[in-house]
């Protein structure tokens, strides 16, 4: 791939007469020459100037950026031809200090020290950028300030202006510098665009005055020598936030010829020693890999041939550690690439930092295909399946998860245009086609704007998207990008869904496992009625705050359960996923013929506690209304007595009421829920706690009000046990929520929170709860919901479920495992999970499910596995059943079912390849069985 970037070879010699050094040093300046017509060369090249200015005349969206620009800048050309001395003040510098030497206090600024010939970079403040202090804006900035007792800011707390010690003002002085630095990147794209030199003179100063300071500012030490060390960058605390070297190349780069009428020595030492900072510190095997290797492209596309300097650190040096070379801290992209699921396609941390690595390898991959038309891009096939992996993160609305460090976000358009420029570029017709149908879909849906937000789109964009691509692919119906279920091994990660519009039902169940991972055991989102009506809580003001260490990481922000108050274990890098013990349909199935079911259940030990848990999650399709969620979650600590469990559920909305038998429950204040006697401080912020205690089955009413809309209603049908305690809290704002998966009336709001306590094992009789949704000016689908307990076999679960048509009714039973056994007056189970739909009235079964299943027998219907255990699927039709299985198994039915002689059809690729009679079972005369020899996803029953 680099062969083209191979370092050059010089002659050496000792003794070269005077006019041969005369000769040489004309071919220097000769060199220099072409090195200026070389630039620039980052974002575009010199030849392709005039073909830019054209895209300007006819691209609105991009003509439009370029005025805004232009009038941007004007304003300080304004200010400085007043003040030349206006923009550059603003700076953020040791003016009068003029300190070379930083040092940190762990991830705070602590002082600075010694004695430049020029003032210096101010080093930022603190890693930690939640702040009580407003960022100011230019004009509020003192000029040449470099004050001991700090920066002057404004307290958003108090609303005065104070001197604030640099370490409590976060990310604010970096962020000054960037700002300003931005200022002069754009007026150094006008001067190359326009030619005009006061754009020039408005840059050069700026861009000088920052360089000579960098230059003659050493990397921070930490006294504290934590591990801050190996983490910081030459401005910022963490050399992934290194932002103010993209403009810093960018200038010197549509400025190259302008500002080499100066001594640029000082220029490129700067930009080596950044190189060289990012290559020796960060963090190798995560996203800050990629996010390091996104500025040292800047740096390694902007500077020359490694033979232009004595120490050889050049363009190919820079480019060989960016892509082939991996050192301690800096791993090559050809190595990091593998990190990603290779199967799957899934980055292993949450998908806010899963999407935005995916982009910047685009950006990385985009800017050295600008310097080498060679469509880097075929290197890395990881990075395209990427793309259309990260669909699967999404709720119906488009929207992504929101686990761990994560928000319900929008996939970055960035990736799909950047996709479109290459493959319009090199002719990949049928790529472009499905990349522009997805992005188009998101203008359709008003989701996404075509405009630019920095010159990186200006130049990488393409000015039009093909308006033969216009009528694409709705892409979240589309059973290829986003499946009925899909599971991420290397981020415990499993979603399923059913339905479509504002049916659509979906359950994202997560563990701990991968980067920026929260102290969650098993948790669960739910979507239904268009919105994530059971979200998670994000993530804190900021990573090192205590809210997000005592609250948005832990488990009582998630949707869970937690053993004895105390459940928790390391957070940020999760080592404990939870084991994926059975599911249907297949992950990545694109079109299973059963439907109406989908589900999984896992496993998880909870370190702190030792307690074992499982979760059992499915969700079914009634034959009309909106779906109904099954949750079925198993705690216990082995031999442990007492022992308290709590499951928490969080749910949008205003307000949570108690039901039992139809009449509502009032609750009582409660002091209860609590950190006393040594419980997690999570449960400190849980606030207006009210609680009663309940031996019966009951209903938990959550009413999510707004404007102009009906009522949106999650009804939780939750099993009963004698002294059961139930809660009702209300938690702090979710983070993890947006405008499209949540109505405004309730973001930034506290979220209603329903906990159910049990002072006892939580295995034999687990938490069982019917999540219900639907709207109050439509007829909810279920009458009701009951949990029969007649069977003999502890820790069985039954749950009938009785829809308010009359005509259909439910029959669940959940067991512990596979291998568990339930037996009672004509049904046996030996087996996970059954759910049969039976007609009211003639009990004849709609469908019959089974999964991790041995032997079923209900009545005269049964199955019975003839090899693993099964799943397997029998639905009525007009011509009798059809029967999907992933392993031979043979099937009865009630002989008194039809008048006819039954017959087993097998097809495969529509083809019949079998076909023969029923047979009596010797075993019970009143059956009819089928033999099916292998797995199959066309059988069908004639009777």
């Amino acid at each position: 791939m680099l062969s083209h970037f191979k370092k050059k070879q010089f002659f050496s010699f000792k003794i070269i007469p005077r006019i041969i050094i005369l000769f040489l040093s004309l071919l220097y300046l000769n060199a220099q020459a072409q090195t200026a017509a070389d630039h620039p060369r980052i974002l575009t090249k010199p030849t392709y100037k005039t073909k830019f200015q054209e895209s300007l005349d006819k691209t609105s969206w991009k003509k439009e950026y370029i005025e805004t620009l232009k009038k941007s800048v004007e304003e300080y050309l304004i200010l400085t031809k007043k003040n030349p001395d206006w923009l550059v003040s603003r700076l953020q510098m040791n003016w009068k200090t003029k300190h070379t030497k930083v040092f940190l206090n762990a991830g705070d600024f602590s002082h600075s020290e010694g004695k430049a010939p020029v003032p210096t970079v101010r080093y930022a403040g603190s890693r930690d950028w939640a702040s009580d202090y407003d960022s100011p804006q230019l004009e509020e900035v003192l000029p040449f300030s470099d004050d001991p007792r700090g920066v002057y800011l404004t307290n958003r707390n108090s609303g005065k202006k104070e001197w604030a010690s640099p370490a409590k003002t976060g990310s604010i002085i970096e962020g000054i510098n960037n700002r300003i630095m931005t200022i002069v990147q754009n007026a150094a794209l006008l001067y190359w665009l326009t030619g005009e030199e006061k754009y020039a003179k408005l840059a050069e100063p700026v861009f000088t005055t920052y360089i000579q300071g960098m230059y003659y500012r050493e990397a921070p030490i930490d006294l504290k020598n934590t591990g801050q060390n190996e983490i910081s960058g030459l401005a910022t605390f963490e050399v992934i936030h290194e932002k103010i070297v993209v403009p810093l190349t960018l200038t010197y780069d549509f400025m190259y010829e302008y500002l080499h009428k100066k001594d640029q020595s000082k220029t490129i030492a700067v930009f080596q020693k950044w190189g060289d900072q990012i290559i020796k510190f960060g963090v190798p095997d995560n996203n800050w890999n990629l996010f390091q290797a996104n500025f040292l492209t800047y740096i390694a596309i902007v500077l020359e041939d490694n033979d232009q300097y004595q120490n050889g650190k050049g363009q190919q040096y820079f480019l060989d550690h960016i892509f082939e070379t991996s050192t301690e801290r800096q791993i090559a992209i050809k190595e990091s690439v593998l990190v990603y699921d290779q199967t799957t396609g899934i980055w292993p941390e949450s998908p806010s930092y899963s999407v935005h690595v995916t982009t910047t390898l685009l950006n990385i991959l985009t800017l050295l295909d600008n310097l080498t038309d060679k469509n880097e891009l075929n290197n890395y096939p990881i990075i395209e399946k990427a793309n259309l992996a990260a669909f699967q993160y999404l709720f119906p609305s488009g929207y992504t998860a929101g686990f761990g460090d994560s928000g319900h976000k929008l996939l970055p358009s960035e990736n799909f245009e950047l996709l479109i420029a290459n493959y319009r570029k090199y002719n990949s017709r049928e790529k472009e086609e499905l990349i522009s149908s997805i992005l188009q879909e998101s203008i359709t849906k008003n989701q996404y704007k075509r405009k630019a937000h920095g010159l990186f789109e200006l130049f990488f964009y393409v000015d039009e998207l093909n308006p033969l691509f216009n009528g694409g692919t709705a892409i979240l119906a589309d059973s290829k990008l986003i499946t009925s279920t899909f599971y991420a091994p290397n981020v415990s990660m499993f979603n399923q869904r059913i339905g479509n519009g504002d049916d659509a039902t979906m359950v994202s169940t997560v563990g701990s496992f991968g980067n920026h991972s929260h102290v969650n055991g098993i948790s669960i989102e739910l979507y239904a009625n268009k919105y994530v009506l059971g979200p998670d809580m994000g993530r804190g003001p900021s990573y090192w705050h205590k809210d997000h260490r005592q609250w948005y990481n832990q488990f009582p922000a998630h949707n869970t359960v937690t053993v004895n108050g105390a459940s928790t274990y390391g957070a940020m890098r999760g080592f404990l996923p939870y084991t994926l013990d059975n599911h249907f349909p297949k992950s990545g199935e694109t079109d299973p013929k059963f439907k109406k079911i989908t589900y999984s259940k896992v496993s998880f030990v909870e370190p702190k506690t030792n307690a074992n848990q499982q979760r059992l999650t499915a969700i079914i399709q009634p034959e009309m209304g909106k779906p109904y969620i099954l949750d079925i979650f198993r705690s216990e600590v082995p031999d442990a007595a007492p022992q308290k469990h709590e499951y928490f559920y969080h749910n949008l909305g205003q307000k949570l009421q108690i039901f039992s038998k139809q009449s509502e429950i009032k609750l009582s204040p409660t002091e209860e829920l609590n950190s006393k006697n040594g419980a997690l401080p999570a449960y400190d912020y849980l606030k207006e706690k009210q609680s009663t205690t309940l031996s019966v089955d009951f209903e938990g009413l959550f009413t999510l009000s707004s404007k102009n809309q009906a009522n949106n209603l999650m009804k939780l049908w939750v099993k009963g046990y004698e002294n059961q305690t139930v809660f009702s809290v209300m938690s702090p704002t979710s983070n993890a929520l947006s405008s499209g998966t949540a109505p405004k009336e309730v973001l930034e709001k506290p979220v209603p929170t329903m906990v159910v306590r049990r002072n006892s094992a939580a295995w034999k009789d687990p938490f069982v709860v019917v999540f219900n949704p639907y709207l109050d000016d439509k007829a909810n689908s279920i009458a009701k919901v009951e949990y029969p307990k007649d069977f003999s076999t502890t820790g069985s679960q039954s749950i009938q479920v009785t829809f308010n048509d009359q005509k259909y009714q439910d029959h669940i039973v959940a067991n512990e495992s596979e291998n568990h056994i339930t037996n009672q007056k004509q049904f046996y189970q030996k087996g996970l999970l059954s759910v049969v739909r039976k007609d009211t009235i003639t009990q004849k079964p709609l469908f019959i499910f089974v999964s991790g299943m041995y032997q079923f027998k209900q009545e005269n219907w049964g199955m019975l596995s003839l090899d693993k255990a099964a799943t397997m699927s029998a639905e009525a039709t007009d011509f009798g059943y059809f029967i999907q299985t992933d392993t031979p198994v043979t099937v009865q039915f009630p002989k008194n079912i039809t008048n006819k002689t039954p017959y087993i059809e097998i097809y495969k690729n529509n083809e019949l390849i079998d076909r023969r009679k029923g047979m009596i079972n010797r075993s019970n005369d009143q059956q009819v069985e089928f033999r099916i020899p292998y797995a199959s996803d066309d059988v069908r029953i004639i009777l």
